[in-house]
């Protein structure tokens, strides 16, 4: 199951002139039925919805007043994701005439023609207000407040990647939503720019559209989706046409004799699923991929990687990830792998992320002529990318599910024979001849010809260690205290690991204390010599709305993101 949660708009979409029909109600709860997750992203304040739609109950979340509040309906819990309205500007509008206004937790509206009064309004107080449309309503929020930062919000708390989200509306305020997922679709009664920006445009209006929507994500699931919403550009074949490779389509191996420049392939392609914000688990067997960059290092030459924290950082940090498993001795690796990729199936079927796997030396940790219950037995290769020089040494099992191969640095008959064999084909024939700068792209389960394929080198290059500044100690005088406003403590952090560490401990008050002082981007910028990093932390820093665990959640990210795992 791809797609694992469907978000749409009240009015318009669900309901029309404020009713929802009982079959839209029931199509709901069969999507409910199937495993996926309900979150309602409406402009309407929650206790009108909530009065006139008391099936709002069957959601998992909703995001009010275009997404400046979030409802647990379970819980009964409100978190408010926008500051209140100045109570100035209320009473500026309601000076220069301006009616009617309705002043929720976070949203101040109204209706056309009154925009240019409300702008007036804004910019003699100096507010950082902004103005959404929505089909002749008029809605000032903060800065930044939508629906897609709402539908962020809510996923956050649900635990699931937005490219695994379908989202459906019909006005002018849904372009961020339906931007925001994985999928967007817009009703028969849609304004025309919803129409033209959605992924998939419902023959049927109001209701009865999402309902067509629903029936769609039961039958085809990911396919609802063009493949380049979901995949990734690969490459272009000779005719100048893009290839998308989409995950749900199973297992690609890249597949060549060594050094023809399968890690160098590889890494490409996970520069690309950074580009699209795809989340992306490694297992590097040998060590070729530990200046990756975006991406987190757990295990070295020497040091194992700690399973439990790869696992954790997957599933509680969403970081891309590269395991390197150098230092075990191969049947040790094979077992490790086995129980990651348990792991990770479960964490997919839940959250959706890792988006992607690329398992290097597949023919290690993969291998053909293993027991039953071996990893090649129950490991489902779609999203996966697999690399090896000797795919006739990769399990039987494993092999029978790829569905893509990409073939780097030549071919001959022999190999080609070879190929076929494993993969349980019949021998091809007419395979063209591909240059020194194309890869053979070949579905061998598909009526597809084979196709060259140009794809484009790696752009990074190999970083610097920065390993001193992740485990090492920058010195008592230069090291971050965390004290707090009253100094009733004294924690001293010599490293970045460190300063994780003692971050998760300290009380709210002591985190507060320095995270609104500036104190960590500061640290950041002036000892660890990190702009970057302390550029984002700053953002956080200035960020009044977000809780403690919040801020602790992406600073903690942004360090885990940009340090490798502690070197030997």
């Amino acid at each position: 199951m791809y797609f694992l949660a469907l978000a749409t708009d009240f009015d318009g979409t669900l309901a029309h002139d404020g009713l929802v029909v009982a079959q839209t109600c029931r199509s709901l709860e069969r999507l409910k039925a199937s495993g996926r997750r309900l979150i309602l992203v409406t402009g309407r304040e929650l206790p009108d919805l909530v009065r006139i739609f008391p099936e709002t109950a069957m959601f998992d979340r909703v995001v009010a007043e275009n997404g400046a509040l979030l409802f647990d309906p379970e819980t009964g819990l409100e978190q408010l994701l926008a500051p209140p309205p100045p109570a100035r500007f209320v009473q500026r509008l309601r000076e220069l005439g301006v009616g009617p206004i309705s002043v929720g937790r976070g949203i101040v509206a109204t209706w056309e023609p009154h925009q240019g009064v409300v702008l007036q309004a804004i910019r003699e107080l100096g507010l950082e207000l902004q103005i959404v449309f929505n089909k002749g309503a008029i809605m000032i929020l903060p800065a930044g407040i939508n629906k897609a930062s709402g539908l962020r919000a809510a996923l956050r708390e649900l635990d699931i990647s937005s490219h695994n989200v379908v989202a459906v509306g019909d006005a002018e305020n849904d372009h961020a939503l339906l931007a925001a997922s994985g999928c967007g679709a817009a009703v028969a009664n849609a304004v025309a720019s919803v129409k033209e920006e959605a992924d998939v445009v419902l023959a049927a209006d109001h209701g009865a559209g999402v309902v067509e929507l629903i029936d769609r994500i039961l039958a085809e699931d990911a396919a609802i989706a063009p493949p380049g919403r979901r995949g990734i550009r690969i490459g272009s074949d000779r005719h100048g046409s893009d290839v998308v490779i989409a995950p749900a389509c199973g297992g690609v191996l890249i597949a060549g004799r060594s050094g023809s420049g399968k890690s160098c392939l590889a890494t490409a392609l996970t520069e690309r699923m950074a580009e699209r914000q795809f989340e992306f688990c490694v297992i590097d067997p040998e060590g070729d991929y530990i200046d990756l960059e975006h991406a987190v290092f757990i295990g070295t030459l020497r040091a194992p990687p700690p399973a439990a924290e790869a696992l954790k950082l997957l599933r509680d940090d969403a970081v891309n990830l590269v395991v390197n498993t150098q230092a075990l001795p191969l049947s040790e690796r094979r077992l490790l792998v086995a129980a990651m990729l348990a792991q990770i199936a479960r964490l997919r079927a839940r959250t959706g992320r890792p988006h992607w796997l690329l398992i290097d030396e597949a023919h290690q940790v993969l291998p053909a002529g293993t027991d039953e219950d071996g990893p090649g037995e129950s490991f489902d290769t779609a999203a996966s990318f697999l690399v090896t020089a000797y795919p006739e040494s990769v399990s039987p099992t494993v092999m029978q599910s790829i569905q893509a191969v990409l073939l780097v640095g030549g071919h001959d008959s022999d190999m080609m024979a070879g190929l076929a064999k494993a993969l349980g084909v019949p021998v091809p024939e007419g395979m063209p001849a591909c240059g020194p700068d194309e890869v053979l792209y070949w579905q061998p389960r598909s009526a597809e010809p084979a196709a060259c394929i140009e794809v484009v080198s790696p752009v990074q290059v190999h970083r610097r260690h920065r390993g001193k500044y992740a485990v090492g100690d920058v010195g008592a005088d230069r090291s971050f205290y965390f004290r707090g406003s009253l100094e009733a403590i004294n924690q001293p952090a010599r490293n970045l690991y460190r300063f994780v560490d003692i971050a998760a401990e300290v009380d709210d008050p002591v985190w507060e204390h320095h995270l609104r002082a500036g104190d960590y981007s500061a640290w950041f910028r002036h000892v660890i010599r990190d702009e970057d990093l302390a550029l984002e932390v700053m953002r956080v820093e200035n960020d009044p709305t977000l809780p403690p665990q919040e801020s602790r959640r992406r600073i903690r990210k942004a360090i885990w993101r940009r340090y490798a795992a502690p070197a030997d």
